[in-house]
């Protein structure tokens, strides 16, 4: 169904909670979530980004799910419609839809990564390599701009071209694939991995909390940590997830919805650690490798398991599946943008989409290689570091408290509108009780949290 402005709305809820899942899921769940468990302890850590999932990236997606569903618009025009006479909401929609353009800056080059070594490992190349040379094979990859650019292009085209056929019939129905997908392979793998020989050790150190091994790095580092991975993988504060709110009607209540996305959220990276940790320990790979873990290291651990193509191919795909999904979601919220701001279709809105995206990915791509002598936040620093710290560390929880601010206090929309839409409907209600927590408490965690960004970044 359109309407004068040619806005699609979704056929299903499911469609709405798979879609809205499906931009939260990705790199911070398959990628960051296991490898930050990993350096943090387990279980322990664990626990503490539960809390900061629940009683603080919670709220604020149910508010951007709320300012969607009010307004009926994206989010460089949502504030404008629901707030016409003061001019800083608008600067700030305007603002958050910046940072979905910077979010896609690095995100398709990293997803590009993942699409490449799905293909190296379906066509044998990447278990053919002896274990000496698969990290060598990773950096190889990253110094070829060429290459780089190929698996970027291929990542931008796909998502720009399940867009292009329209929400319904592109968007909705292939994340339902997508999800399905995902959830699969997901599973196959962890029956997999959990049924190892020595796999045990991986389950205790992921599911049995040790505060001890959580000290280690200090208690506030480790908070600060689990708060940062809860920001990072639910990509709060740029309206990524208000889009959703505005495609759909008034049958449910927001906050209802919120606890699928967020469920299903967790699931997956409940799930990854579960493929992962058991694995590692299985195969005495180390888990506080970091980063490497995904590209390095777990590439060799597959190669040692029986049927390893296979399941190293596997791997790759319910990651493919993770990463496309967010990708779709945030050009989705950028086709809108398009049109609800030019009045343009969605297939002249796509197509300059994808130029766009195309275009401002390069330097990302080209900071591993050509460009790598540019080290913008100090020495041994890339282009996706800077891109990275300007949304993670700044767009996100800046963003956040602005969401916050606007819905629950007289200088913005206001508690009273914000409870009216987000109780809307059948289903969960929002807890009211929260009122005070949220206007005094939440705001000076996000101020401890934007200073401590700061002094972590640049005083080391």
């Amino acid at each position: 169904m359109k309407t004068n402005n040619q806005r699609e709305t979704l056929a299903t809820r499911l469609g709405f909670i798979f879609l809205s899942a499906g931009c939260a899921i990705g790199l911070g769940n398959v990628w960051r979530f296991p490898f930050i468990v990993g350096q943090y302890g387990g279980a322990a850590f664990v626990l503490i980004y539960i809390f900061f999932l629940v009683f603080l990236c919670a709220p604020i997606m149910v508010m951007e799910f709320a300012v969607g569903r009010a307004s009926g618009r994206s989010v460089a025009t949502s504030f404008k419609v629901l707030k016409p006479t003061d001019k800083k909401w608008t600067v700030f929609g305007y603002t958050a839809l910046v940072g979905n353009y910077v979010l896609m800056m690095f995100y398709t080059t990293v997803s590009g990564w993942i699409f490449a070594y799905f293909w190296y490992s379906l066509s044998g190349r990447l278990n053919a390599l002896p274990q000496e040379q698969i990290g060598s094979f990773f950096e190889a990859m990253l110094s070829n701009p060429v290459t780089l650019i190929f698996w970027m292009f291929v990542v931008v085209f796909l998502g720009i071209l399940i867009c292009i056929i329209g929400l319904q019939k592109g968007v909705e129905r292939i994340t339902k694939i997508m999800m399905a997908g995902l959830f699969t392979s997901m599973i196959l793998l962890a029956i997999r991995s959990i049924t190892l020989p020595g796999a045990s050790a991986g389950l205790e150190f992921y599911l049995k909390p040790n505060f001890g091994k959580l000290m280690e790095h200090g208690l506030w580092t480790s908070t600060y940590a689990a708060l940062g991975q809860a920001f990072f993988t639910l990509s709060l504060g740029i309206g990524s997830m208000s889009i959703f709110g505005s495609y759909i009607g008034k049958e449910r209540s927001l906050t209802g919805e919120t606890i699928w996305v967020v469920g299903l959220d967790t699931f997956v990276a409940f799930v990854a650690g579960l493929i992962i940790f058991p694995a590692c320990f299985a195969y005495a790979v180390d888990v506080t490798a970091g980063p490497g873990l995904i590209f390095i290291l777990l590439p060799n651990m597959f190669n040692n398991m029986p049927f390893g193509q296979l399941w190293c191919s596997l791997f790759f795909l319910f990651m493919s599946f993770a990463v496309l999904s967010t990708i779709v979601a945030v050009f989705e919220h950028i086709i809108a943008n398009s049109i609800d701001i030019f009045g343009w279709t969605r297939k002249r809105a796509s197509i300059v989409g994808f130029f766009m995206i195309f275009i401002l990915s390069l330097p990302c791509a080209l900071g591993f290689n050509l460009w790598s002598s540019f080290a913008p936040l100090g020495e041994g620093t890339v282009v996706l570091d800077l891109e990275d710290f300007i949304v993670s560390n700044n767009m996100l929880p800046l963003g956040s408290l602005a969401y916050l601010i606007f819905c629950t206090t007289r200088y913005g929309w206001g508690w009273d509108n914000f409870i009216a839409e987000a109780d809307t409907g059948k289903g969960v209600k929002f807890p009211k009780f929260l009122r005070y927590y949220l206007v005094y408490c939440v705001p000076i965690i996000f101020g401890v949290v934007f200073v401590y960004n700061y002094i972590e970044k640049f005083s080391k």
